[in-house]
């Protein structure tokens, strides 16, 4: 059978389940990553298994998310995660030491590999060959103990290039063009593969953005063939020994196809509040603009950086705009000091942040009140910057440039600037003193617990009736930053479940927590897509903490449905989206769950009108399993 690239590398890991696109598989995980928002608990969980030592080839811990520290919890988290990392055979990355999907791609990522990460830009990998998924804390706790994870076989979608990209066109703009055609819901359940003439004409910088973004898609993971632009980027690295050759099979089949010409691309921006909200830059020509933040984990590679200095070489930002920058790592940090590059952005007035996610999640340089803030990000959800009311967009570094340079959107092209290609050196410099390997004596290890972490919460076994009002009516594409916000407020508070949880929804209804608290728990009904964006667990777990019962929506981003059931919430879907319109805030549902089975539809009940509403559920019997047990861990433990 000739196999597609995506199809190899899941068959070469596959535990349980077969290729065929939507049945359930499992898969054996090579590597995981965390980072600090999101992987205090999932160590934390990893600890409630009992295990000594993580069970993967390499797991590794960032911190790069909550660096702002402007009281004792993340510093005391970092001390934390420090010294749970040496005690349970984790490497350790640092502060400083730069955004972890930068990172890993620099010194760990690795062809026909599996990447688990607790961030759902972990398909960064991809771009060097590797199948990498985010999901859920609870996953990467479980995977780190040595089980599979769990998932849907995914359609795998080729992305068809042909063509080479134009001067001032860029990765970004390839991406940005597939949301434009596929929205941030095309690629739930697909595996994005980038194939075609195309692709060599793509660095490894490049390829990594796409691969970045493609959890805009809500795709399951996006990957690239390993070839010879992979070999020389890891030769560069000093890694040249973990490069194999990936290709998919002459003559393979895929279960979708879509071209993208590059030849004729353009600089392309997505406007808010959706990263598939996108345009041509020429488009909105001449539009304002009072901030530029370049880097994220998007586009702060070596290649983004240099094109930012060449591009600012003794020119300087417009009066009108405040410009600032996160550089990826420390290598590439250190890469643009040795070589001066640092100091043309520097001397055109952008200001240098820490070597973090930072304000990608609004912790630090928020614009001001109703701002226009150009982002060389991958979101611009509504108040993701920081301030609710600002307008942020999604570019190229080379069109933010051109907009700080001009005060106003700008296509690169009419700067009538040279183009000046990239040159890579022939090794970058390598430095791993800021990633701590694990303790050689890790019985003589002390974990440090600061007052900010909290036990974890734990939910009761399902009962055979669920009761309850119905909380809160959202519409489409609701994301875990309506459900769970980030910012230098919140986030701080992730170790702590009651603190945190007083925060659920605080974007849509500020008074969900105290109504959910008050009404011992409830439901919340939806529309499409409910739950896209980010990673964070916290969206189901604080949640479930207040007395979350079930979820009915239209349809589920991926990796929120996974946390849901997870942490013993059940999800659900209308049989008939009309029904929707049969339930309203405050009403009262009563759904009967006693026998709950795979494939069997359900009824609830509206107690308020009588109506008796259809409705599925996405459940396997492992799944069904792991909501009746009130979650996943309790499943585990339970299954040891």
């Amino acid at each position: 059978m000739k196999l597609n690239l995506a199809q190899k590398i899941i068959r070469d890991h596959l535990v349980s389940g077969d290729l065929t696109p939507g049945s359930a598989i499992s898969i054996r995980i090579d590597q995981t990553l965390t980072q600090d928002a999101t992987g205090t608990m999932a160590y934390l969980q990893f600890e409630a298994l009992g295990l000594p030592k993580v069970k993967t080839e390499l797991s590794v811990s960032y911190v790069d998310h909550n660096m702002l520290q402007s009281g004792f919890e993340n510093a005391d988290d970092h001390a934390f995660l420090q010294s749970i990392a040496a005690k349970h055979g984790i490497y350790f990355s640092r502060p400083g030491n730069g955004i972890c999907h930068q990172v890993h791609l620099e010194r760990f990522a690795a062809p026909g590999k599996t990447l688990l990460g607790s961030d759902s830009h972990t398909p960064t990998g991809g771009g060097v060959g590797m199948i990498a998924i985010g999901a859920g804390g609870l996953d990467v706790a479980l995977a780190m103990a040595g089980q599979p994870f769990h998932l849907r076989m995914p359609k795998i979608v080729a992305v068809r290039l042909t063509g080479k990209l134009q001067p001032f066109v860029t990765g970004k703009d390839v991406i940005l063009e597939v949301l434009r055609w596929l929205t941030v819901k095309g690629g739930v359940g697909k595996i994005m593969e980038y194939c075609g003439e195309g692709v060599a004409e793509l660095d490894v910088p490049d390829r990594a953005t796409i691969t970045n973004m493609g959890a805009e898609l809500g795709a399951t993971s996006s990957v690239f063939p390993s070839d010879s632009k992979t070999r020389q980027y890891l030769r560069a690295q000093g890694r040249e020994q973990v490069w194999k050759k990936l290709t998919a099979d002459r003559g393979c089949k895929y279960d979708e196809e879509i071209l993208i010409d590059l030849d004729t691309l353009e600089p392309m921006v997505a406007q808010p509040h959706m990263p598939d909200n996108v345009v041509r830059v020429k488009d909105i020509a001449g539009l304002k603009v009072n901030q530029v933040a370049f880097g994220s984990c998007t586009n702060s590679s070596y290649r983004d950086l240099m094109t930012m200095a060449n591009m600012f070489k003794g020119r300087h930002v417009h009066p009108s705009v405040s410009a600032g920058l996160s550089p990826g790592s420390l290598q590439v940090t250190k890469q643009i000091l040795r070589n001066g590059a640092m100091e043309a952005i520097v001397g055109a007035g952008v200001r240098i942040l820490e070597s973090s996610c930072g304000a990608c999640i609004g912790m630090g340089f928020s614009p001001s009140t109703e701002a226009v803030t150009v982002r060389t990000f991958n979101r611009n959800f509504l108040g993701r910057t920081g301030t609710k009311n600002a307008k942020a967009y999604l570019v190229s570094p080379e069109t933010a440039v051109a907009c700080a340079l001009t005060g106003e959107f700008t296509d690169p092209r009419d700067l009538g600037m040279p183009y000046q290609a990239i040159k890579y050196p022939k090794s970058f410099l390598v430095d791993d003193t800021m990633i701590l390997p694990p303790s050689n004596e890790p019985e003589k290890v002390e974990v440090i617990r600061g007052p900010n972490i909290k036990p974890l919460p734990i939910k009761e076994a399902m009962p055979e009736v669920l009761k309850g009002v119905v909380l809160l009516k959202v519409e489409d594409n609701i994301t875990t930053d309506h459900i769970m916000p980030a910012g230098s407020k919140v986030l701080p508070k992730r170790s702590n479940i009651p603190a945190i949880a007083e925060h659920v929804f605080e974007v849509v209804d500020p008074t969900f927590p105290a109504r959910a608290k008050a009404a011992g728990g409830g439901f919340v009904v939806g529309g499409h897509n409910y739950g896209q964006g980010s990673s964070r667990e916290h969206a189901a777990l604080a949640p479930m903490y207040l007395g979350l019962k079930a979820v009915l929506v239209k349809s589920f981003a991926r990796i929120h449905l996974a946390n849901l059931i997870n942490f013993g919430i059940l999800p659900l879907t209308f049989e008939n989206e009309a029904d929707y319109d049969k339930i309203a805030q405050g009403e009262e549902l009563e759904i009967a769950v006693a026998g709950l089975q795979a494939g069997q539809p359900l009824r609830a009940r509206n107690l308020a009108n009588g109506a008796v509403i259809p409705i599925l559920h996405p459940l396997n019997e492992r799944e069904i399993a792991i909501i009746k047990a009130g979650g996943a861990l309790s499943y585990a433990k339970a299954n040891q």
